[in-house]
């Protein structure tokens, strides 16, 4: 009689791989609580998605950072938050536009000190209207456009300096990597640093733009913070690891090449956060 031997699947969180990178998540004080365990237990990165919102910021938020206070009490990992986006382009020729745009975002970094985060994501403001190697380089317009992101930023990034507080400007309809690095690279500062999304990348790249591993390995010692999500190329999905056509291979070979551990968050859905987690840890990703 032939016996066949089964070998049981080993438990996602059995023997973690200490050497891997330890990934985090971005979720709203409203979903902490579900996580808190998990949160607490290595300290993983996090990013509350509460500041973006202005019901929130331009309201009484004290009350709600003081539950997020009690509910990561003991936590001492990196934590941010998502500042406001909506309409906000902080390399506008308009001044008084600028002038908006640095009070919004003045505000959310309000939030940001109540709750000691240590760093905010605001988007990138190169939205790409012509070719790649021709929009948004030297000979059409990118001087004065990172001028006009010097005048919007100034005082923000000199309070957000103030608070201890980096700030990490997202790649979003972004195809080339140039101009989000010389952006990032011009304020001269450790309190700015570049913020890749992999999901955006994905998407950019099915026009042309490079993938997300060749972002991690361009941006190099300027990549600071990383949106963990996948999509199909077709819409910002923000679906889990796996779910979508990103090489995730590629990625994480590529972050081992960085000498920092930028902040790894998984942006997906609340319900989908555990499940994106162990996927990675399943496939010998990260911890």
């Amino acid at each position: 009689m032939n016996s066949t031997v089964v070998l049981e699947r080993p438990e996602v969180l059995q023997t973690p791989n200490l050497n891997l990178p330890l990934v985090g998540a971005a979720m709203p004080i409203e979903a902490l609580e579900r996580h808190q365990t998990w949160l607490l237990e290595q300290n993983r990165d996090l990013e509350i998605q509460d500041g973006f919102r202005s019901d929130v910021i331009d309201g009484d938020w004290q009350p709600l950072v003081q539950k997020a206070k009690t509910l990561l009490e003991g936590y001492s990992g990196r934590m941010g938050i998502h500042g406001p986006f909506d309409g906000l382009l902080i390399a506008s020729w308009d001044a008084p536009l600028r002038r908006f745009v640095e009070g919004r975002y003045l505000k959310a970094l309000e939030f940001a000190e109540g709750l000691g985060a240590t760093h905010m994501v605001m988007h990138s403001p190169f939205l790409y209207f012509g070719h790649a190697m021709i929009a948004h380089s030297e000979a059409h317009g990118l001087k004065d456009q990172i001028a006009w992101a010097h005048d919007t930023l100034k005082n923000v990034i000199a309070r957000a300096a103030q608070i201890g507080c980096q700030i990490v400007i997202e790649n979003i309809r972004d195809t080339n990597p140039r101009p989000l690095l010389e952006l990032v690279k011009s304020f001269e500062s450790e309190f700015v640093r570049m913020s890749l999304d992999t999901g955006h990348a994905n998407l950019m790249h099915e026009i042309g733009a490079p993938t997300a591993d060749q972002w991690v390995r361009d941006a190099g010692a300027m990549l600071g913070h990383v949106h963990l999500q996948d999509n199909d190329g077709q819409l910002d999905r923000h679906w889990n690891p796996g779910r979508g056509s990103i090489n995730w291979y590629a990625f994480f070979k590529a972050l081992e090449t960085l000498e920092h551990q930028p902040r790894l968050i998984l942006e997906v859905r609340d319900a989908d956060i555990q499940p994106g987690f162990e996927w990675f840890v399943r496939e010998g990703f990260a911890r």
